[in-house]
């Protein structure tokens, strides 16, 4: 009987569940659960949401491995007692931008990109401990241990947690971590693969220590476990909101941040650019080469196998298509056959989409503009072209923002509950200029996941095939070049 392996992605909105064939990855079964709403949550949710998630999905009595890809940057400070200090600051929460700023201001950006691979912006953990330092000194003085949610989330599934809830207790310095969700905390070196402690000390105020190495003075920072190793082996059942129960014996890979789980899932390579079009959106690649961009548009992360994995994200994506269907009172579908009933560039309608601020470009007090409305262009249909291009267009420059690191992109890929529509795909191929690849549907977050959990149970890299579509270039530049006369 083949090795089942299972996969995990905890993300802004839900927790989603995939066990899968370890050798070949085809799916055994699925499940998931919904998360609250908000940039600033309880933890305590997402644990909830992984038991009931792991129940749907059949549970794990059959499962050898398990990894976590998580929603990165999130903040998890806990106590001495293993408790969260505060609710969790996620990585769309924007209270943290003048944080984020004064530490630009401190120290450049040619040093942050040099030590880091990025410009902090309001998105990275650095600069929520920034902002709790100085908005609740109080809490800021309980915290014992900062973690990231697949973080958080990998050390309960192991058992350990607050005395009264978890097998294995508070034992902070069981916190591990992997090296994709460490280079988004702006703390940790992708190019040197450490932590950088007078980084931490700079955005808490406080020392940092890494967990295992053995002094009790400092806050822990999890250790970094290699992508192909596992954080440990359940050694006695852990049993999660619900009921449902985790075997002992149970392995529990490193896990990943949310991005690099994607393009794990993908099986991208050098040359291989995704574009993931969620609530948010982003743009990222693999490549072995070393990156830096001053400009902070384009964050040099570490991806989940040991090389990097630039990328760009917008807090704008479905979220433009919600926005706006909601406005016109249709959902996805009629959006989009209302769209492509209006010629590509809208006859010059131009929605800049910044709806809840903006990451990239950093703008987070923006607000969305709808420029060029004339009697012609103020209908339905010419509204709705211009929420999927403002959308799209907004990518664009994030892709060329990664090309103008020195990435080459040889294949696109279009990926996210919103490439299948239609009138996304159509668009696509004219704002992005190039044949857009449409890989089967699928959760890539949690196969990435699960293919880790199989590297770390086999000792191999799994192959699994993925089909795709094509859709064919159709270059529209003028829809871009308008786009981008709006925004400037």
């Amino acid at each position: 009987m083949a090795d089942l392996v299972a996969g995990v992605d905890s993300s802004t909105q839900s927790c989603k569940v995939t066990i899968r064939d370890a050798d070949n990855g085809a799916v055994v079964r699925e499940g998931r659960a919904s998360h609250p709403d908000g940039t600033s949550v309880d933890p305590r949710h997402w644990w909830d949401a992984l038991g009931t998630a792991i129940a749907d999905a059949g549970g794990f009595d059959d499962v050898a491995a398990v990894a976590v890809a998580g929603q990165q940057h999130g903040m998890v400070a806990l106590d001495a007692e293993g408790r969260v200090v505060r609710d969790a600051l996620l990585w769309n929460d924007v209270r943290s931008a003048d944080a984020a700023a004064q530490m630009v201001e401190e120290l450049g950006r040619e040093a942050w990109v040099t030590r880091t691979g990025l410009v902090p912006v309001a998105s990275f953990t650095g600069t929520k401990l920034r902002w709790l330092r100085d908005a609740e000194p109080e809490n800021a003085a309980r915290v014992a241990a900062v973690a990231l949610p697949h973080d958080w989330l990998s050390w309960r599934l192991r058992g350990f947690g607050p005395a009264d809830e978890s097998p294995n207790g508070p034992d902070l310095d069981a916190l591990a971590t992997d090296g994709s969700d460490a280079s988004g905390t702006a703390y940790w070196d992708p190019a040197r693969k450490a932590y950088d402690a007078e980084l931490f000390e700079l955005a808490l105020g406080r020392p940092m220590r890494v967990a295992g190495d053995g002094s009790t003075d400092a806050v822990v920072v999890p250790r970094v476990v290699a992508p192909d190793a596992a954080m440990g082996t359940l050694d006695a059942d852990v049993t999660l909101p619900g009921g449902t129960v985790a075997r002992a014996g149970l392995m529990v890979g490193a896990g990943t941040g949310d991005n690099a789980g994607a393009a794990l899932g993908l099986g991208l390579g050098p040359g291989d650019v995704a574009v993931s079009l969620g609530t948010s959106g982003t743009v990222f690649g693999v490549t072995d080469t070393e990156l830096a961009d001053p400009s902070g548009t384009v964050a040099g992360f570490a991806d989940a196998t040991g090389a990097r994995l630039p990328i760009v994200t917008t807090l704008n994506a479905a979220r433009v298509l919600e926005v706006i269907g909601g406005l016109l009172g249709v959902d996805h579908g009629e959006l989009g056959r209302l769209a492509l009933a209006a010629p590509a560039g809208a006859d010059g309608l131009v929605l800049v989409p910044y709806f809840v601020g903006e990451r990239t470009p950093n703008r987070p007090d923006a607000t969305a503009s709808l420029l060029g409305m004339t009697p012609a262009t103020t209908d339905r249909e010419h509204l709705a072209r211009a929420a999927f291009e403002g959308m799209l267009c907004a990518l664009a420059d994030g892709l060329a923002a990664v090309e103008a690191t020195g990435v080459t992109v040889e294949r696109l890929l279009l990926i996210g509950g919103a490439a299948r529509n239609e009138a996304v795909r159509t668009i696509a191929a004219q704002v992005f200029g190039r044949d857009v690849e449409l890989p089967e549907p699928g959760e890539y977050v949690a196969a990435g996941a699960a293919r880790q959990a199989a590297w770390a149970l086999t000792g191999t890299l799994p192959s699994w095939d993925i089909a795709t579509t094509t859709v064919p270039a159709d270059p529209r530049p003028e829809v871009l070049e308008r786009y981008r006369d709006a925004v400037r």
